[in-house]
């Protein structure tokens, strides 16, 4: 069964979207920890939400900047179907560890690709949120792993990206993004 992020880390990451700023970082008073970039058709918004001790959530909100274009499943095998599609990914390391498996805030629905036995499982066009339970392991550098492909059905795919790394420090306040 595929788990959905909670409804409060969904508006958070919209939010951030359209104001392009940072929120409450979990009623302590410090700002969300955010960055984005854009990529092969692609505007990534990471955010660090909920932290509290050294635990929080990594979301992830993948957006097409077009319309008609949509990512495939976080369970789509790395090399994808028949060598057709590139998994949503985001991971960590340095430190910063995965506290469990990242949840998508979307349906998967399968697609079917001429010349592709099988059916490819992909989200709905539009905007897709990833969450990741998260925990500092220690102060210091963490780098956050992303990885996307985006097609439409007239447009054709964008070319994937895969193992695209984001800096960020923590430190006994939490964890913050190297600025661009």
């Amino acid at each position: 069964m595929k788990r959905r992020f909670p409804p409060a880390a969904a508006v958070l990451a919209c939010l951030l979207i359209l104001t392009g700023c940072s929120g409450d970082g979990g009623g302590d008073g410090r700002d969300t920890p955010t960055t984005r970039f854009s990529a092969n058709g692609v505007t990534v918004v990471l955010s660090v939400t909920g932290w509290k001790g050294a635990k929080g959530t990594l979301a992830a909100v993948f957006t097409p900047e077009e319309k008609g274009f949509h990512l495939y499943s976080t369970d789509l095998p790395a090399d994808g179907v028949d060598g057709v599609g590139r998994p949503t990914s985001v991971a960590v390391d340095g430190a910063l560890r995965a506290e469990g498996t990242l949840a998508a805030g979307a349906e998967v629905r399968s697609l079917r690709v001429p010349g592709v036995d099988a059916p490819l499982p992909v989200y709905p066009d539009g905007p897709v949120t990833t969450t990741l339970p998260v925990r500092a392991d220690g102060n210091g550098e963490a780098t956050v792993h992303v990885g996307y492909a985006s097609c439409s059905a007239e447009e054709g795919c964008t070319i994937p990206v895969a193992d695209r790394p984001v800096r960020l420090r923590v430190t006994p306040d939490g964890p913050a993004f190297d600025t661009p």
